[in-house]
């Protein structure tokens, strides 16, 4: 239920789970994107439903580069995960990225290991990890782990897995 993002955001809308506003996966007819991209708000991220690592993902300023983007992101995740659904979420200009290590076994316990900072990143893609995150207080880091978890139990997780948030460094949203 996980490994598709856009059911994932579903799932976590579902649960409580704050997400950042985006579209649905997005069609083939590129106007019917265009209308979808105003509505959300420019600037935004493309990003790929199955898949992650930075692949396919970029950023688009506004509608002059929504159909190229759009058609190079797609060409990138067919070629990256072998499906090309994208879909589109706003972008945070100034964003941490917030990580939360969860554990789940068969017996229905889910327990965190409390969060990480992955911000320093290089392509959309994490280069450093710092735990605890500096920049959290225990409030925030209690809402924070908290959503992680129920998240974790609406899916019914096992094993190990991390769910990924972005924070806004301007309003420490979340």
């Amino acid at each position: 239920d996980l490994g598709n993002k856009v059911a994932a955001r579903n799932m976590a809308i579902a649960s409580g789970v704050p997400v950042v506003p985006a579209t649905e996966p997005l069609p083939d007819d590129l106007d019917e994107v265009a209308k979808m991209a105003g509505e959300i708000g420019y600037p935004l991220m493309l990003k790929a439903s199955w898949g992650g690592g930075g692949r396919g993902m970029r950023r688009i300023t506004s509608e002059k580069d929504l159909r190229h983007e759009v058609s190079e992101g797609k060409r990138e995740a067919k070629a990256a995960f072998g499906k090309d659904e994208m879909y589109l979420e706003k972008l945070i200009e100034r964003a941490r990225h917030v990580e939360v290590q969860l554990l789940g076994d068969d017996h229905g316990n889910l327990v965190h290991l409390y969060e990480r900072d992955c911000s320093v990143q290089r392509r959309n893609q994490k280069v450093v990890e710092r735990a605890p995150a500096p920049y959290l207080n225990d409030a925030v880091r209690k809402e924070l782990t908290d959503a992680a978890v129920r998240l974790g139990r609406a899916a019914s997780y096992r094993g190990a897995g991390t769910v990924e948030f972005l924070m806004d460094a301007d309003t420490d949203k979340f």
